[in-house]
């Protein structure tokens, strides 16, 4: 009974709240860490946007070199990406009509079917959906090409040259995106307004007067400016987004795969946030 007593009395003991804190430390303590580094990692990228935002900035005045390189980027951002976004834009419109006739019917007069179709074609959907479906177009597209340069080390050859990849690669992109996107919004926009003009006329008997009336109800040139405007910010965000990712690769095939699929995501991500940011502050 001694020898028992005095090997429990030789332990140690722990209250039970010490316990506790000592678990519930070893347990955050992981989360902790993943969150400081995803914290860190975070501002590295912030930091090396604008690195990156400063070079393009720099490379603007050589337009001996981003000159004749943007005509060929806005034929394929903007020629190409055409019959997608008005794919898209053409049963957006026949949808908006046959939806604001099954929500007005007995309670507005039918000609507001052109007011919604319209006012949503303007503002909202028509640049939204279009910079959607191209940011999966045309910022995989970039994503994909940079990235495969950079893996293959064709970027480096380029600087090997003294060609600034910067004024070589970039920023023909970001301005043939910038430029074309609100060309490209302004089509779709007209051609959603006709097929939901359409889809009144042939499905919903809504005369062609009453569905012009019904367009020009509250009609400002701030609806059409509104849009145009926030499709420009899309198409710099999108090709500039495509453009980061693709340069900042690594790891060959697998790495070009990835960056392909973050540049789709972060684009969608941010062009839903600058959609709101652009309503808040130009809509209120």
């Amino acid at each position: 009974m001694q020898e028992v007593a005095g090997k429990l009395s030789c332990r140690p003991f722990s209250f039970p709240g010490t316990w506790r804190r000592a678990t519930w430390r070893r347990s955050l303590s992981p989360v902790i860490e993943r969150l400081g580094r995803r914290t860190v990692d975070a501002i590295k990228a912030v930091g090396g946007f604008g690195h990156f935002v400063g070079d393009l900035a720099r490379a603007v005045p050589d337009v001996a070199v981003w000159g004749r390189l943007t005509l060929v980027q806005m034929r394929r951002v903007g020629v190409d990406s055409l019959p997608v976004a008005l794919f898209i834009a053409a049963f957006t419109g026949v949808v908006l009509a046959l939806q604001a006739s099954y929500t007005f019917t007995g309670t507005v007069p039918l000609y507001f079917v052109g007011t919604l179709v319209g006012k949503t074609m303007m503002l909202e959907l028509g640049p939204v959906l279009a910079g959607l479906a191209l940011a999966g177009r045309v910022g995989a597209s970039m994503a994909a090409e940079l990235g495969t340069m950079k893996v293959t080390e064709q970027v480096d050859a380029l600087e090997t040259l003294a060609y600034d990849p910067q004024s070589f690669l970039v920023l023909p992109r970001v301005l043939a995106g910038t430029t074309m996107f609100p060309v490209i919004v302004a089509l779709a926009i007209l051609t959603g307004i006709f097929t939901g003009w359409i889809a009144s006329f042939v499905l919903l008997d809504l005369s062609t007067q009453e569905f012009l009336k019904g367009l020009k109800l509250f009609y400002r040139f701030k609806d059409t400016w509104f849009g145009l405007f926030k499709s420009a910010t899309f198409g710099c965000t999108i090709t500039l987004v495509g453009c980061v990712v693709g340069l900042s690769t690594r790891g060959g095939a697998e790495g070009v795969g990835r960056s392909t699929t973050r540049a789709v995501v972060y684009s969608a991500v941010l062009l839903l946030v600058l959609d709101a940011f652009w309503a808040l502050v130009l809509l209120r």
